[in-house]
């Protein structure tokens, strides 16, 4: 799909679409609840129906009013032998669910988009076999089994906390008392603080003496709740990036106590009106960006911390700099560092392409609603944000699509 932008100007008052963190954490939690959760503000896309979908292979049923939805738990009593997953392009879905997956099947088929699979196991890959496991990756998928042991697991923190978030969830089922310990610091760390939120909101303890270390009894139970699904902090940034280019656009639906990392945005675009901020997303690499789309607008930045926004939906960086180059963008990328600097900006050299990465996407909609522009593989954005493109159109930014008007 081509999405064109033209050039326009966001005005008007919106509600942020429900967080995609969130609801994969409160699904997954409600699948391991011996009972019936109601979760409420349930948002589509691409990613929470890889989620959706793997449960309902394992057993989970689900039941919708609307957004609404009712989740019957599974017993991890009833284990089967053999099943297949796909969990599309949905690093969440796939690494959360390959510990969890194993309290209820033997063996396990992981499938998915040749990028996903592509992205490491590393963690998995080097506690798995020591705990009575087993991991093999190949092109085509990748395969998990065995029946997991707890007692201490030990691994690097700095590669991405989604692995840490797939053992919180699943060591609390097992029969024995575990220990995570972290052997460098933690990035990413407001996603597992939201963690740990979901996990005692079901009633499951973790104990966390100091920033590397939790511990996990074994033999809990997550307890049915009620959930309330909290605005997206990191889709809302798109649409409050146009309050920095001229736009006025109020957002609702945000929780200001909420832990989701991404919230961070607001500091870090006052930092970027006042001048030439040195940002760090050590903590929030999913801004990167629109972090990069704004600064080359106006003042330029430093962004630190970047050396994992290789291995995300795309080489982000590098994407970026290509293309916000196509606007003439000064754009340096470095191992861990990305230095944009202040420039002279134009309508693009050709047309734009979203690299199959939403957040690519959604940004590039953002500078061409200053300069105007072509987006190939725009449909990327169904991935978090299926109706990105409406919003934007709701709010005055005027799109074509395929050649025909957002309706």
């Amino acid at each position: 799909m081509i999405a064109e932008v033209f050039k326009s100007t966001a005005n008007g008052k919106i509600k942020a679409r429900a967080s995609k963190s969130y609801m994969h954490r409160a699904l997954i939690g409600a699948a391991l609840s011996n009972g019936e959760t109601v979760i409420e503000n349930i948002a589509e896309s691409e990613d929470i129906t890889a989620t959706i979908k793997c449960l309902e292979k394992l057993g989970v049923k689900f039941t919708y009013f609307g957004s609404t939805v009712k989740v019957q738990g599974i017993s991890k009593k009833s284990k089967v032998k053999n099943i297949s997953l796909f969990a599309n392009e949905s690093g969440s879905t796939l690494r959360f669910l390959i510990p969890v997956s194993l309290i209820f099947a033997e063996s396990i088929d992981f499938t998915g988009s040749k990028r996903l699979l592509e992205r490491p196991q590393t963690v998995y890959e080097e506690i798995l076999p020591s705990k009575n496991c087993f991991i093999k990756r190949s092109s085509e998928k990748i395969e998990v089994g065995g029946n997991l042991k707890g007692g201490l697991f030990e691994f690097k923190g700095d590669i991405s906390s989604q692995f840490l978030t797939g053992l919180l969830f699943t060591l609390p089922l097992l029969n024995e008392d575990s220990e995570i310990r972290l052997t460098t610091d933690l990035q990413s760390s407001p996603y597992i603080d939201l963690t740990l939120e979901i996990l005692n909101e079901f009633g499951v303890e973790v104990e966390r003496p100091d920033e590397k270390t939790f511990k996990i009894k074994g033999n809990q139970e997550f307890k049915p709740t009620n959930l309330y699904c909290e605005g997206d902090w990191s889709n809302a940034a798109f649409l409050d990036a146009f309050n920095l280019i001229g736009g006025s656009v109020t957002l609702s639906g945000l929780n200001e106590n909420s832990t989701q990392g991404d919230k961070v945005y607001r500091k870090y675009f006052e930092e970027l009106k006042q001048g030439t901020p040195v940002l760090d997303i050590t903590d929030c690499p999913d801004l990167a960006p629109i972090l990069m789309t704004l600064a080359s607008i106006m003042n330029g930045a430093t962004l630190k911390g970047t050396s994992r926004l290789k291995i995300k939906e795309s080489d982000r960086g590098e994407v970026m700099k290509k293309e916000l180059s196509k606007f003439s963008a000064d754009i340096t990328a470095l191992e861990n560092e990305i230095i944009i600097k202040k420039s002279v900006l134009k309508p693009p050299t050709g047309i734009l392409c979203g690299n199959n990465d939403h957040r690519i996407a959604m940004s590039l909609a953002v500078i061409s609603s200053v300069f105007g522009g072509k987006i190939e593989n725009a449909e990327c954005v169904n991935k978090s944000y299926p109706l990105f493109f409406e919003d934007c159109e709701q709010l005055g930014i005027k799109i074509f699509k395929n050649g025909s008007v957002l309706k």
